[in-house]
């Protein structure tokens, strides 16, 4: 029997329901208007950040050349761990080579008996709970009573949340959570993965804006992959979390330390963010002008908390040709299906950046207009979409 037949038919099963993935490569220079990646700020090409690489190769080489206890933590690593730290206004930062392998970090080491987490959490998130072999209950999205219920008669326990949700692109209550984490006894750990950069005061974040950085009971998460436009993740939090992290989290300890190009990019890119605070606000005006196009075009979407613009399709098979459409068009965004969200919501995820320009905003126009007037039948695909 052919040991592969049972993932053939798997295959052929999501392919059928709109649900097959493939990996198209992507040709340098701005082949398309980008509204799929997460680089919010603009950061990825700016030649400031580019530089700040480049010195770290220079100096440090192209790799890290082991795990972050033996060779991997170089001066790079602790200045960055340093800046973020004081960057989010939390009491210090533990830096590991992506947000995915943060989260894992987080939820594994702190070893608490019960995780209550929003359902519409990141899949890093939902892994790290599985990890965790915690008992898990999954509340609905952003319904504090529903985490107060949760944690009633419990002890030792973590609420996890999304700052910023990475589909629908709205904003977790922060400020209820926390009153409800501190009235029992537990921790808030916050993904701030889409507000990095993006929310507060220039740009420092979610929490920060709420008021609840440098608390003792709140762990922040962050990728460097998104805003600060290079690749890593930290943990942020008190002193004795940090060193519960070094001790026992897997996802850092048996893991090879950031490169030294990404850790001295992410300097460069704090660097700018000090220096030009308004990017952040220019990458949500962005967004709301992104909304407004998409409403005054009758597409359902969301008010962004951010810079992710959700647009609304319903079937996989029509979102897949919504994307192929846009990129028609001239304008790259996200295809997001089933499993990344619910059934019956596929949808377009545009992401703003702070460097659109109105005839950026021109395009985008043009390129949802298409797909509200579109009516042909879903076709063959192309290398246009960027497909979750």
């Amino acid at each position: 029997m052919d040991p592969l037949l049972r993932l053939t038919a798997a295959a052929r099963e999501r392919t059928a329901a709109g649900l097959h993935r493939t990996l198209r490569s992507r040709p340098p220079g701005p082949w398309l208007l980008d509204l799929a990646s997460n680089d919010y700020l603009g950061l990825s090409g700016d030649a400031r950040v580019i530089e700040g690489a480049v010195e770290a190769v220079r100096t440090w080489g192209a790799g890290s050349t082991g795990s972050r206890l033996v060779t991997g933590t170089t001066e790079l690593h602790t200045e960055l761990e340093h800046r973020l730290a004081a960057f989010t206004g939390m009491p210090s930062a533990l830096v590991f080579s992506s947000g995915y392998l943060a989260n894992l970090g987080a939820l594994t080491a702190l070893r608490p008996r019960l995780i209550v987490s929003d359902q519409g959490n990141h899949a890093s998130l939902i892994d790290g709970c599985r990890l965790s072999r915690a008992a898990v209950t999954v509340t609905p999205h952003a319904d504090v009573a529903a985490v107060d219920a949760a944690l009633t008669g419990t002890g030792d326990a973590i609420v996890v949340t999304d700052a910023v949700f990475s589909v629908d692109g709205d904003l977790a209550p922060l400020r209820e959570l926390h009153q409800v984490v501190r009235r029992h006894g537990a921790i808030l750990v916050i993904d701030e993965a889409h507000a990095l950069g993006v929310v507060g005061p220039g740009g420092r974040g979610a929490a920060y804006a709420a008021g609840l950085a440098g608390q003792p009971d709140v762990v922040l998460t962050v990728t460097l992959s998104k805003s600060l436009g290079t690749q890593g993740g930290a943990v942020l939090g008190a002193p004795e979390v940090i060193e519960t992290l070094v001790d026992t989290a897997r996802s850092f300890v048996f893991d090879t330390g950031l490169a030294p190009a990404c850790a001295g990019a992410a300097l460069a890119a704090l660097d700018v963010l000090d220096a030009e605070p308004d990017r952040p606000e220019r990458a949500r005006e962005r967004a709301r002008r992104l909304t407004g196009i998409a409403r005054e075009l009758g597409l359902e979407t969301t008010s962004p908390a951010a810079a992710v613009v959700p647009v609304i399709i319903g079937d996989p098979h029509d979102a897949v040709r919504a994307a192929e459409l846009c990129a028609e068009q001239g304008v790259r965004v996200g295809c997001f299906r089933p499993p990344s969200v619910p059934e019956g919501r596929a949808c377009l995820r545009l992401s703003a950046r702070a460097d659109l320009g109105e005839a950026d905003l021109t395009v985008a126009c043009k390129a949802l207009a298409t797909v509200k007037e579109d009516s042909r039948p879903y076709p063959a695909p192309n290398a246009g979409a960027t497909r979750r």
